[in-house]
């Protein structure tokens, strides 16, 4: 029955739209580093149950590497932490350092809106 089938989803899974490409927050950062550790002290423990979590989970990663296969950065990281928004590993946008709880909620919801692709249902119609 399968072997039925198989050709038939195939064919039906090459006309499907690809889907829509996932950002991730990468957070490069560092043992000892005093600003990590306040993040994760303020922020870590909610970033994946907001709106911003939801639209770019976080990943971690030392500073000093390895980093991921196929990652395009526009340069390294120099500073921990640095925040790097990307979509199919590539950088859309960063953020260097840590400017404390009220300020990285600004500028993390900034950096993702000004990437976030727009679903057809909120396109302009032409027609209107």
């Amino acid at each position: 029955m399968y072997r039925l089938i198989a050709p038939f989803l195939l064919a039906l899974a090459a006309l499907a739209p690809p889907a829509a490409a996932e950002m991730r927050l990468l957070m490069f950062e560092q043992a000892g580093c005093h600003w990590c550790e306040r993040w994760h002290e303020e922020i870590g423990p909610i970033y994946p149950k907001t709106a911003e979590g939801a639209a770019a989970p976080l990943k971690r990663l030392n500073i000093a590497g390895p980093y991921p296969e196929g990652l395009d950065l526009a340069s390294r990281p120099q500073f921990t932490p640095t925040f790097v928004l990307v979509r199919d590993g590539r950088e859309l946008g960063r953020i260097e350092g840590y400017p404390g709880e009220d300020f990285f909620w600004g500028l993390v919801a900034d950096l993702i809106e000004s990437h976030a692709e727009t679903p057809d249902t909120e396109r302009e119609d032409p027609q209107s």
